[in-house]
């Protein structure tokens, strides 16, 4: 009696799943990050000099096209959580300098925690590869007489 060893008919390949409906949280990550470089440096200039009414609303318009410039790059999801968090500051008057800086240090805090997703994002991923690698290479090892049919190609007598 021999021994044969119980072999699967089939080994699929894992089979790697793209949504094509999921959008990329940021469509242009170098704005988002230029947006959030400028935004940094304007907070720790403001912090280093009084505003008068002038530089208020000067600061009030370049935040207000930085919240726009955001909203251009994020996917739905992101600019829905943007509109939550923001609000729109009081058309009829100039926010104080506590409120401007508020505001300020509120959306680098937003950027960095939208920067510490991405790369948890993206790490993930990298682990999910990896560990779907391994599982290909673990199959490719399991399968029997696969070296043997490439080295030894053609009948022989």
């Amino acid at each position: 009696m021999t021994e044969d060893a119980l072999t699967p008919d089939e080994i699929s390949e894992p089979v790697i799943v793209e949504d094509d409906d999921t959008q990329p949280p940021v469509s242009e990550p170098t704005k988002l990050i230029r947006i959030a470089s400028m935004t940094r440096a304007m907070l720790e200039e403001v912090r280093q000099a009084p505003l008068d009414l002038e530089s208020r609303r000067r600061l009030l318009d370049v935040h207000r096209a930085s919240i726009s410039e955001l909203r251009e790059v994020l996917n739905d999801e992101l600019k829905e959580e943007l509109d939550e968090i923001f609000r729109p500051f009081d058309a009829e008057h100039t926010p104080t300098e506590g409120e401007l800086r508020i505001a300020h240090a509120q959306l680098i805090g937003w950027l960095e925690g939208l920067f510490h997703g991405i790369q948890a994002s993206i790490m993930t991923q990298q682990m999910m590869m990896q560990t779907q690698l391994a599982e290909m290479t673990r199959r490719q090892q399991l399968e029997p007489g696969q070296d043997e049919q490439k080295k030894y190609p053609g009948v022989y007598l």
